[in-house]
């Protein structure tokens, strides 16, 4: 598996970096995780715009999918070639309802299901594309899941948004690659069931015995150097910051 960082900012765009969104390759087949504000544009630097196999929304927060109202605009409006086939977009129950309604001038109720297919996520284990895949819900006020990705004997596993949670250490247990939250600060912010601070992200990747930890989703008024020095405090394994553009073999 290839893993690439589009965009890593939580909450809303940084000035270096578009919001959550992750492409993962593997046999040829290109899987979205997130589509977050600004990551469409971002999207492009390192896939064509009608090159994706199949998106993954982890929750309907804007800043892990509103870009996906731009991209319809992409996919509806296509002109060179016509319009696109419905590509597969799995997200939580009423994600078609809930872009319709952000995009609110749609030409009919069911346009975003003529270019995106939708499924529903539920806890569980399916595949996508080359992908066994394994999703688990986690702490968060909305509807919001975790991923675990598994192809050729190798693991990636991507928190979504959550506080902490068991689930989550399950979902990512002995993961190659272990991506996870981290936008709270230790001591700082005390919000239960909304997000991990670094210390709480590295102390997840222990008890899963994750092989590494990459730190993502971190807001532009965190300090990411502070979260990065947490985690490393309670995780012995190798730990980064996300960056946008950066790529994993796995």
């Amino acid at each position: 598996m290839k893993l690439t960082v589009v965009g890593c900012s939580g909450s809303f765009p940084s000035a270096e970096s578009a919001c959550s969104s992750y492409l993962v390759e593997a046999d040829g087949f290109r899987l979205l995780l997130d589509m977050g504000n600004g990551a469409l544009g971002e999207l492009q630097r390192h896939c064509g715009l009608y090159d994706l196999d199949a998106i993954f929304l982890s929750h309907l927060h804007a800043d892990h999918c509103i870009d996906m109202l731009a991209y319809f605009v992409a996919r509806y409006y296509r002109h060179d070639g016509g319009r696109c086939d419905p590509l597969p977009v799995y997200g939580p129950e009423g994600t078609e309802h809930r872009l319709t309604t952000a995009y609110a001038d749609t030409p009919t109720a069911s346009s975003m299901s003529e270019v995106f297919d939708f499924h529903t996520v539920k806890p569980g284990t399916f595949d996508i594309g080359p992908f066994s895949v394994h999703t688990e819900l986690m702490a968060h006020p909305v509807e919001a899941y975790a991923i675990r990705l598994e192809h050729g004997g190798r693991t990636l596993t991507y928190s979504g948004d959550t506080g902490v949670s068991e689930a989550l250490e399950e979902l990512a247990r002995e993961s190659d690659l272990f991506l996870c939250e981290a936008a709270f600060t230790d001591g700082k912010e005390t919000i239960p069931d909304l997000h991990l601070n670094g210390r709480e992200a590295g102390e997840a990747a222990a008890r899963a015995r994750a092989r590494r930890l990459v730190l993502t989703h971190i807001p532009p008024w965190t300090d990411p150097h502070i979260n990065l020095t947490d985690a490393r405090a309670v995780y012995a394994g190798p730990v980064e910051l996300a960056a946008p553009g950066a790529t994993y073999e796995i």
